[in-house]
């Protein structure tokens, strides 16, 4: 195997043809690896996205040729994929309005140039998931564009194709997880084509890297939300002072139990399987 690129999370390497993605235990937060890595969590994430791609794959085509054809080390945190020519799109999906979403709508009334009523606060369920493209930046921070710019980027039929299919990953995802009491309040999607032209799935589906999980018993309008995914750390982050740019803080151990806690919570809840390493 070669390696090719180091992410902030995942490592990527060809073999045989194909491409090897590894799930690293490092985290993320505001585009920044934090120096402290979370136990168990590339495995968690991407076991949670195998099953997640086995589930919906009648949907959408997905990248996954192999979640066991890796090597030994990796075992458990790897899968073979299809090499993929890369759309430049994070393809965000909101059903709950949040985030960078809330703060576009406080200023502007609509998120990505969709129109929303008036008066929502943080947190409220959308009359429909919406979908709310952002660029996808090699370096530094993605940044928010419209359907009519995706339009522009790769024409009509395929931003259509790109919209509609997030938006039907997205609801079947979250009317999954609702019966398991998850609220998935956004997600992000990525998608390529494959050798024969075909729009492929690929990268993570509906982890806790990706998407806002809520417990559904505990939502409540108005507020921000206990969460299952790693905006537990952020907000921790950001209690620190810390300016959002690197070097940043390391993690301490109680955050760090408590953010792997919540990984396996929602690895459990949404599978129906125990976790075990």
């Amino acid at each position: 195997m070669e390696l090719v690129h180091t992410g902030k999370v995942r490592d990527v390497y060809t073999d045989r043809g194909d491409l090897v993605l590894v799930a690293s235990d490092r985290v993320s937060v505001y585009d920044v690896s934090l120096p402290t890595p979370i136990p168990d969590k590339g495995a968690l994430l991407t076991q949670l996205s195998a099953w997640w791609f086995d589930r919906l794959a009648d949907v959408v085509p997905n990248h996954v040729l192999s979640t066991t054809d890796v090597p030994d080390e990796f075992r458990g945190r790897a899968v073979r994929c299809k090499r993929l020519d890369m759309i430049g799109v994070e393809c965000i999906v909101r059903g709950y309005l949040s985030g960078s979403g809330l703060k576009d709508y406080q200023r502007t009334g609509a998120v990505s140039g969709v129109e929303l009523p008036d008066g929502l606060v943080e947190a409220d369920k959308l009359p429909e998931p919406i979908f709310t493209p952002t660029t996808k930046a090699s370096e530094g921070h993605d940044e928010p564009i419209t359907f009519d710019d995706v339009v522009a980027m790769i024409g009509k039929d395929d931003a259509e194709r790109l919209r509609d299919t997030s938006i039907e990953v997205y609801r079947r995802g979250a009317e999954h997880a609702a019966s398991r009491g998850i609220i998935i309040a956004d997600t992000k999607f990525e998608f390529g084509y494959d050798t024969d032209g075909t729009m492929t799935l690929a990268d993570e589906i509906l982890t806790s890297d990706s998407s806002r999980f809520w417990p559904a018993d505990q939502w409540q309008p108005g507020r921000p939300q206990h969460s299952f995914d790693k905006q537990f750390v952020r907000d921790w982050s950001v209690s620190t002072g810390w300016d959002k740019t690197p070097p940043g803080p390391e993690i301490p151990d109680d955050i760090v139990r408590a953010t792997r806690q919540r990984y396996i919570d929602v690895y459990e809840r949404i599978t129906g399987r125990s976790w075990e390493r």
